[in-house]
């Protein structure tokens, strides 16, 4: 596998993993038992940190990057075209 589409999976594992991270640090006010500000949307998370979002969802793409590698490398993936199917390529 090129470097090139490993850093590429390790991008889409990382978009995924910040929709999954994103809303365990969403603490709107009422649950931390403080009043939202006005014009804010009472959804809106009491203390936002970027940064620790960023930090988890690298370490869980960088986590499930190696598990794919892991498990391209071990031949339990197979990702070759079978000869059948190229000759139906345009």
């Amino acid at each position: 596998m090129r470097w090139f589409s490993l850093l590429a999976i390790f991008f889409l594992f990382w978009f995924i993993s910040l929709f999954v991270v994103l809303p365990f640090s969403a603490n709107p006010p009422e649950e931390v038992g403080e009043k939202a500000e006005i014009g804010h949307a009472e959804s809106a998370p009491h203390v936002f940190r970027p940064w620790q979002i960023v930090i988890r969802t690298t370490i869980a793409a960088l986590v499930l990057t190696a598990s794919f590698y892991g498990i391209y490398r071990t031949g339990v993936l197979n990702v070759d075209i079978p000869d059948g199917a190229v000759s139906r390529i345009p």
